[in-house]
């Protein structure tokens, strides 16, 4: 089964199976969009958007994993594939189950991220699954979402973080120190961010450890 992987950054590509067809969209929708269809082109039978996100649901914390029912976008909402999805709950039985956001905009504040839990109840926020939703729709294959939580419900993302992710994935550090140099006061938000998406990592790792290759799909599965 060829399985076309969108995540956001090279430290979440890293921990999928060597082999795996996976792209990094460098928290870019329209990158996302683009790679999820250049990976259909090229004779992916199913997507997946798999990597940290921000929580949502207040009572999520750092390393919370989610298989999504579904991604919520501004304009649609887009179901996984629920042979696929069962799958994965069947073998992440803590996993929580619900709508993750797709968003165009990253979600800084808590005031952004109470506004998208109040939309539809999703429990976390991306910038990749909207895109590779869309594509999946429209290719008509088969979806699955799998993501963890790393800055919470609560957690403000201070400027510097942001500027911090470059569109391959790879980490801007330099971006970040130039950062901090003009605003000294991001330095405990950066520590925090740090100290929540190692969590958010190490849970993903644990996640996709246990799904193994090729991400829960039983030899022979039929889906939809």
């Amino acid at each position: 089964m060829r399985i076309g992987i969108v995540v956001g950054m090279k430290s979440e590509a890293a921990l999928l199976p060597p082999g795996s067809r996976v792209a990094c969209a460098g928290g870019i929708p329209a990158r996302a969009e683009a790679l999820a269809r250049r990976m259909a082109d090229e004779g992916a039978e199913a997507l997946a958007s798999i990597g940290i996100a921000g929580g949502l649901d207040p009572s999520l914390s750092p390393g919370a994993v989610i298989v999504a029912a579904g991604v919520e976008t501004a304009d649609a909402v887009f179901e996984t594939d629920a042979a696929w999805t069962g799958r994965l709950l069947a073998l992440l039985p803590q996993a929580r189950h619900g709508l993750v956001a797709g968003a165009d905009t990253v979600a800084a504040s808590p005031a952004d991220k109470a506004a998208l839990f109040g939309r539809r109840g999703a429990l976390a926020v991306d910038m990749e699954s909207g895109a590779v939703a869309k594509v999946a729709a429209e290719r008509r294959l088969p979806f699955a979402v799998i993501r963890s939580v790393a800055d919470p419900y609560d957690r403000s993302l201070p400027p510097s973080a942001m500027a911090g992710l470059d569109e391959d994935g790879s980490t801007r550090l330099l971006a970040v120190m130039a950062g901090l140099l003009r605003r000294p006061g991001d330095l405990g938000g950066l520590i925090r961010v740090g100290l929540d998406s190692g969590k958010a990592l190490s849970a993903l790792r644990d996640a996709l450890k246990i799904v193994g290759p090729p991400l829960g799909f039983q030899p022979g599965q039929v889906l939809r």
